[in-house]
């Protein structure tokens, strides 16, 4: 199953042990479904908010170890056996519930900070529940992970200019933008395909901040057991060949959108092959 928003986290792959995928698979559709409720269709924010107060309130009922509702039970029933065939831990499942209700009501960030503890809550627990998945908990790879997420979900926002602007959706940091002179004329000018030096800059700016936070958590995937930790070699490679395609765009993300597509498959699969990103001495 490949995954349709998170464009950079790919779920239950071939790779995938066949004994992890459906627990992986479980995981992803609950964090769909909940995405989906905070941001698919034309409900009014009142109404998302009322939504995930109740998928919340299902989450709780499954970790207590009572039977799912009706409403969403093709998500919690199969969540519920992971839990409770792997011993699950509650606190991601919810940290990203917590983001997806954030969604709701924040659509700007005034700084990186800000930033990366929306990141916190929103990717990071995916990563954190999949070494869990298989029994690594040492510090040093929860913060490799976190870096590996954080990154993905960066690289995400900065791929999506294109979509994510014109919905109100503002990811770019406010003090970013105020550095590179970047006001809200001319971000509506990049929108509409007149870009100038002040948008690229700050595309550049953050791409490098981000790819820095990838390399810094690649090594995690040698301490990855198995087919898995090559998945997790083509992720990294996958978030950091969008960054190469968006710097072949001149940074310009922000009335279209970089992609991988099958010729870049060869180049992922070399690259992960030869993986440069050797544990530091």
């Amino acid at each position: 199953m490949s995954v349709e928003h998170y464009e950079n986290f790919p779920v239950a792959s071939w790779l995938c042990p066949p004994r992890l995928r459906p627990a992986v698979t479980a995981i992803y559709w609950f964090a769909r479904v909940a995405d989906d409720i905070a941001d698919e269709g034309d409900a009014t924010a009142a109404a998302r908010q009322a939504d995930l107060a109740a998928y919340r309130e299902e989450l709780r009922r499954v970790v207590a170890g009572q039977p799912p509702g009706p409403r969403w039970s093709h998500v919690f029933g199969p969540l519920a056996h992971a839990i409770t065939a792997h011993a699950l831990p509650w606190q991601p499942l919810d940290d990203l519930l917590d983001a997806f209700v954030q969604d709701t009501h924040q659509p700007r960030y005034a700084d990186r900070a800000e930033l990366l503890d929306y990141c916190r809550r929103s990717a990071n627990p995916v990563g954190r529940l999949l070494l869990h998945l298989y029994g690594i908990t040492d510090s040093t790879a929860l913060a490799r992970s976190d870096d590996i997420c954080t990154a993905l979900q960066l690289i995400n926002f900065w791929q999506d200019l294109s979509r994510d602007l014109p919905r109100g959706r503002h990811y770019l940091p406010l003090a970013d933008r105020r550095r590179h002179g970047l006001t809200d004329t001319l971000l509506d000018a990049a929108v509409a395909g007149r870009t100038g030096p002040e948008g690229r800059a700050l595309v550049a700016d953050l791409c490098a901040w981000t790819e820095a936070l990838m390399r810094r958590g690649a090594p995690l995937a040698t301490a990855v057991p198995g087919r898995a930790g090559w998945e997790l070699r083509l992720v990294v490679l996958g978030g950091l060949r969008i960054v190469e395609r968006i710097r072949a765009m001149d940074h310009d993300t922000f009335h279209r959108r970089p992609a991988l597509a099958r010729r870049d498959a060869p180049v992922l699969l070399w690259r992960a092959v030869r993986w440069p990103f050797a544990e530091a001495p």
